[in-house]
């Protein structure tokens, strides 16, 4: 939840590379990413055009990250584990409410889950989910936000290696080349980033392997289940809000609560807000266009992201920087184009 976060989402449509040709990273990110299996709307859902719906998930998308960062290194509310589980606990209420007030939420009508499924699958996709979302939030303590999205451009590559390691998908020709611009160019980035940070970096690099590793194993565990964003977002949430709880107090312990007053909850919860609006946007923008738009689009918006975070919080990036992360949405592309074959 960052696409929730980077990651519906995500996170971004770039986070389902292989496996989802509908899902941000991206993000899912800071922000709440998608944990949808597939985009399978729900006849009784309104529709919204593409040229009307790209737009408000591009600027939505964006203002999470953006807030989070805000909230992480400007406001000094340094707490990503309690921030991630507040977002992930409104989400499981949000979806609720709509569950009765909505028909955003009646696909979960067709989803059965078993005490066997929530164990075997649920459970294990939800403990390397809250993994995801807490390490991607954490390198914001760390990193720039240019930075991060550029790092973020490496999952499709993590989601083809775990993919090749466990024979799931057999490598070729095509798939090398691209898995090499693609790493090529995000070590060129890595070169070229004047605020190096290591702990940063191995925290955005673990939040990558992690977020790759749940995209395998929902396209293993779950295949045939038909999940859209905002039902997935329904089962996971308060799963991962659970999880993320129970380790609060081993990581922050009652810190949190108490900056919660020096920051206002008015503010935390206008966040989680926003991180919400941005999941119930994610299922309009699953049906809205095709995979290679829906990735266009996300590319677009890192870019935009990119240029706000120079002009808003005075990040610095290299002409080193723009030659890798070039290259390296290049082979973002020519894999879509390619269809991931």
């Amino acid at each position: 939840m960052s696409s929730i976060t980077e990651k519906l989402h995500e996170e971004t449509p770039q986070a389902f590379e292989v496996f989802d040709a509908d899902k941000e990273e991206s993000g899912a990110g800071p922000v709440l990413p998608s944990p949808a299996v597939s985009a399978t709307p729900v006849r009784s859902k309104p529709k919204l055009s593409t040229t009307v719906i790209i737009p408000v998930w591009i600027i939505l998308s964006s203002s999470v990250i953006i807030y989070n960062n805000y909230l992480y290194n400007t406001l000094q509310f340094r707490f990503p584990v309690f921030l991630v589980t507040f977002h992930l606990t409104f989400a499981a209420i949000g979806t609720r409410i709509l569950q009765r007030t909505t028909h955003l939420v009646d696909g979960a009508k067709d989803v059965h889950i078993t005490k066997d499924v929530f164990m075997r699958s649920i459970l294990p996709i939800g403990l390397l989910f809250s993994a995801s979302l807490i390490l991607s939030n954490t390198a914001y303590l760390y990193l720039s936000v240019a930075y991060i999205q550029m790092l973020k451009a490496f999952t499709p590559v993590a989601i083809l290696l775990i993919s090749w390691t466990f024979r799931i998908q057999e490598p070729s020709k095509k798939l090398a080349v691209i898995v090499f611009m693609i790493s090529a160019g995000v070590a060129l980035a890595s070169k070229g980033e004047l605020k190096f940070n290591l702990v940063g970096f191995v925290t955005q690099a673990a939040a990558v392997a992690f977020e790759a590793s749940r995209l395998v194993m929902i396209q293993i565990l779950l295949h045939g289940m038909k999940m859209d964003p905002i039902v997935s977002l329904h089962y996971y949430a308060p799963v991962c809000a659970l999880i993320n709880l129970a380790i609060l107090p081993l990581t922050e312990g009652l810190a949190p609560f108490y900056e919660v007053m020096r920051i206002g909850p008015l503010i935390l919860l206008s966040n989680a807000f926003v991180a919400f609006l941005l999941n119930v946007a994610a299922v309009f923008l699953v049906s809205a266009g095709s995979g290679l738009v829906l990735t266009l689009a996300g590319v677009f918006k890192d870019i935009l992201l990119i240029t706000g975070s120079v002009l808003i919080f005075s990040s610095s990036i290299t002409p080193l920087q723009i030659l890798g992360y070039s290259i390296a949405l290049g082979g973002l592309i020519l894999f879509k184009t390619s269809g991931g074959k």
